[in-house]
């Protein structure tokens, strides 16, 4: 192609295009490098993974959890402590309660449960 007034026209207008193209491309990228990163769709976020660890425990147990007392993220996975109501008395302040080690894995499923504490609702712990 021979080098005609309205060939190099259209070559600057080509380059730049391009060049614009590629500093958006720039900017875009780094706008994703500053935004704080979400959890993958595959890797559950925290309120996710006591929900399940609290599921798969009463699944497991027959016995509903009441509420969560720790959670960690760990190298493994997650370590969570629940508290489950084993007996219901009454009055309620006398009702049996068990705290449980849960571990699960870094998507939220249950590897291991144990039992690490049982006691009365209406008692405090010793110091």
């Amino acid at each position: 192609m021979a080098d005609t007034p309205e060939n190099t026209q259209k070559n600057e207008n080509t380059q730049k295009t391009t060049s614009t193209s590629n500093s958006g491309a720039r900017a875009k990228s780094a706008r994703a490098q500053q935004q704080p990163k979400e959890p993958s769709p595959q890797q559950p976020g925290p309120m996710q993974v006591l929900r399940n660890a609290c599921a798969q425990l009463a699944e497991l147990t027959g016995r509903e959890a009441e509420s969560v007392s720790s959670f960690e993220r760990t190298e493994d996975g997650w370590s969570v402590t629940v508290e489950v109501l084993e007996l219901a008395r009454v009055p309620d302040t006398m009702s049996l309660l068990a705290s449980y080690d849960v571990a699960l894995d870094p998507n939220g499923e249950l590897t291991g449960y144990r039992r690490v504490r049982r006691y009365e609702r209406g008692r405090a712990d010793r110091s």
